[in-house]
């Protein structure tokens, strides 16, 4: 969410931030929203002192008992009081239009963003690890291939119960991904510094506006009443814990982790990825987010990525992190970091992680504020979010399946999952 008053202000660097986004400028549009909506309200607060001011003169008008001009005068302000009323209707309703008008543009990316029209713009920013050799005399198989040939991974039970991108994991494979997430969690509030929150996984709408959900996205979402959302991310009530709040500094940094079920009605991604478990509507995934001051949320960024890569360096799993291009971002971030695990049985990388700092993009949609710590300095500030993945566990799974798998079709555990294991070093 934007301040129109820094549009105003700006509106050269703002159509030019909004091309580097692929998207026409719309700073002229969003002044004469501002515009339309400012004189309507002059006009107003003109009307409300002509009525103060004729009230006065009603009495005086009575004290001299000149009953025509006192009834014009009554006549007048009956007028300017009906005029009043249309017109806070008409305020609210002028409000309402540039707010629809602003919440459906996306943040601003910052200028060491690299500029790109989608993912083939995405830039290195460095490697951890090498490839596996699995040149053992076999070729490596894809992870719904060692899912199912196991009996671990039934995606034909999982659509008679509920449909498509949905799985039934069973027995070794079912715990595999309970060590996971355990493991995650148990990482990022041990060594991270993040401390361990239990959300709601059904949310209002006023939590999926204040991260941006809502209202552009929500074909994405799956409803469950009448205004009531399953949790695309936990992102979403991790950072809606400060809306409406004023923070103080010694508050800060805040951050929170939560390790959730999310729910996606993946809308835009038909035919993608249908076999196994790459894009399911229901996953389980580690979330982390952050809340910081303006000053060291650039700093925050970094840190969040290394949380999330220190799960991945931990597995033993190669990977490459990408800083996302332009045209390639999220809504709500000012800058993104992607994480690709190598997966052997697809012979590419995949996307394991995001982390995103948004600035105050958020913060403004849910009024989250901050109050100086130095007494002198005047007026509240907002904070800055970030969110980051760390890891999405059902993708962390596949990778392992895939790097660490034998010829006879067996898996071995990581050594640092197999205390969550029962100490099982291998899923036959």
């Amino acid at each position: 969410m934007f301040d129109i008053k820094w549009i105003r202000d700006n509106p050269d660097a703002f159509d030019a931030a909004l091309a580097r986004r692929g998207l026409d400028k719309a700073s002229a549009r969003l002044i004469a929203l501002d515009d339309a909506r400012r004189s309507h309200i002059a006009r107003l607060q003109e009307a409300q002192e002509r009525r103060n001011a004729a009230s006065k003169e009603i009495g005086k008008a009575k004290a001299t008992k000149d009953e025509a001009a006192a009834q014009a005068l009554i006549d007048e302000v009956a007028k300017i009081k009906t005029f009043i009323q249309e017109g806070e209707e008409e305020e609210r309703r002028l409000n309402e239009a540039l707010d629809k008008a602003l919440c459906v543009i996306p943040n601003l990316p910052l200028d060491d963003v690299p500029y790109g029209e989608d993912e083939s713009g995405n830039v290195v920013y460095r490697t951890w690890g090498e490839k596996p050799e699995l040149s053992l005399g076999f070729a490596p198989k894809e992870h719904y291939e060692l899912g199912e040939a196991n009996g671990g991974m039934d995606f034909a039970v999982a659509a008679k119960l509920s449909g498509a991108r949905f799985v039934v994991l069973k027995g070794q494979l079912a715990r595999l991904e309970r060590a996971l997430g355990q493991f995650m969690i148990d990482l990022h509030t041990t060594q991270n510094g993040y401390t361990e929150v239990s959300p709601p996984l059904l949310v209002n709408s006023e939590t999926l506006y204040g991260t941006g959900q809502l209202p552009k996205f929500e074909e994405d979402l799956f409803k469950a009443g009448d205004n009531h959302y399953l949790v695309p991310t936990a992102e979403v009530p991790l950072t809606n814990l400060v809306a409406g709040e004023i923070l103080t500094e010694d508050l800060l940094p805040l951050r929170v982790t939560a390790l959730t079920y999310c729910f996606r009605s993946e809308a835009g991604s038909a035919g993608r990825d249908t076999r196994g478990m790459l894009r399911q509507h229901q996953f389980q995934k580690c979330e982390l987010v952050s809340v910081t001051t303006p000053e060291t949320s650039l700093d925050e960024l970094e840190r969040m990525l290394g949380c999330a890569e220190m799960v991945l360096q931990k597995l033993g799993l190669h990977y490459r992190v990408m800083t996302l291009c332009t045209g390639d971002m999220g809504f709500g971030s000012q800058k993104t970091y992607d994480i690709e695990v190598w997966l052997p049985g697809q012979n590419t990388y995949r996307e394991i992680s995001s982390c995103s700092v948004c600035g105050d993009f958020q913060a403004r949609r849910m009024s989250a504020r901050l109050r100086p710590s130095d007494p002198a300095a005047k007026g509240l500030r907002y904070v800055h979010t970030l969110n980051g993945s760390g890891l999405a566990v059902g993708r962390t799974m596949i990778a392992v399946m895939e790097n660490y798998q034998n010829a006879d079709g067996s898996i071995t555990v990581p050594e640092v999952l197999r205390p969550y294991m029962g100490g099982l070093e291998k899923i036959g």
